[in-house]
């Protein structure tokens, strides 16, 4: 492990953090030059984590062969100058797969994904979970969502069988439920707020003791997302809700208007600031033209907002 798990939490639990998209070529091929780039970018706008190949780096589409060689990328291009997490999920098989080829990249830790597709129980959730951190030597984020969803009981059970879970990320928007683990499990994890367009709730999550969250965003506005995160904890109510109204609000409600626009319009918005990664891989769509548009005048209207 590159970095010590003091400066893994310590980095996890203070700090704003974001998972930068992948990067394809006109083919829909992974573009290892243009992401390398964008990670150096990422690390020069201080973002306190770094996390590839999750949700918004499209995962749930690359072959293993492409998640290799971008955690390679990732390991060697940011050089432990910040913590790195790379996703890994699907089966059992598939996610013990990622972590050992995590492992070997010197990737710092993992954020598992529920498993792929089919309902499941609670408990066998646990055991799916326990399954994956058993063969792994690396510290592990529980991602709490999809049909992975875990209550406060369930959480507590899987803390106590993992000694290298270190963290649960929300991805919920339940903020009773999340009180409840944080209430029952204490800080014996360190726990990430994971919704999409996680700032609409940032002011939720921060009431019951969550100091981060992973900000998408950040791929082409990361000045206004640092902003926004640095008047959250200034607590500088003023600045938070003009940000709230201006660019968060309408950009949610353009989000909404189809499945997969949450990782859609990032890629969109990385394309319309000249930090392009290609389009995104079916079966997400990228948005039209009259929603691009839309996008650019938030994107000025925000970025208007920065001090």
């Amino acid at each position: 492990m590159a970095l010590s798990l003091d400066k893994i939490k310590s980095a996890l639990e203070d700090g704003l953090l974001s998972f930068p998209i992948t990067d394809m070529d006109e083919q829909g091929a992974f573009k290892a030059d243009s992401y390398a780039e964008r990670l150096s970018w990422f690390v020069s706008h201080g973002v306190s984590s770094v996390f590839v190949a999750g949700g918004t780096g499209e995962f749930f589409s690359l072959s293993n062969a492409e998640y290799q060689e971008l955690v390679e990328v990732a390991a060697d291009t940011i050089q432990g100058a910040t913590p790195v997490i790379a996703g890994a999920g699907r089966s059992i098989t598939d996610a013990v797969a990622c972590a050992k080829m995590a492992e070997k990249a010197g990737i710092d830790a993992l954020l598992l994904f529920p498993p792929y597709l089919t309902e499941c129980p609670a408990d066998g959730v646990v055991q799916y979970a326990t399954a994956i951190m058993e063969q792994t030597s690396l510290p592990v984020i529980y991602y709490n969502r999809g049909n992975g969803v875990l209550q406060a009981e369930h959480v507590a059970r899987l803390a106590e069988a993992c000694p290298n879970l270190i963290g649960l990320k929300d991805g919920t928007s339940n903020m009773q439920d999340l009180n409840m683990i944080i209430r029952t499990v204490g800080d014996r994890l360190s726990y990430i707020g994971g919704a999409p367009t996680a700032e609409i709730i940032s002011e939720a999550y921060l009431s019951v003791g969550v100091n981060t969250y992973s900000s998408a965003v950040f791929n082409f506005v990361p000045e206004l997302a640092n902003h926004f995160y640095k008047s959250l904890r200034a607590g500088d109510n003023a600045m938070v809700e003009k940000i709230l109204q201006v660019f968060f609000i309408p950009f949610v409600q353009l989000r909404n208007k189809k499945n997969g626009y949450a990782v859609s319009l990032i890629k969109a918005g990385a394309q319309i600031v000249g930090r392009s990664a290609g389009k995104v891989r079916a079966p997400l769509v990228m948005p039209t033209a009259q929603e691009m548009a839309e996008l650019e005048k938030l994107i000025e209207r925000g970025l208007a907002l920065v001090a």
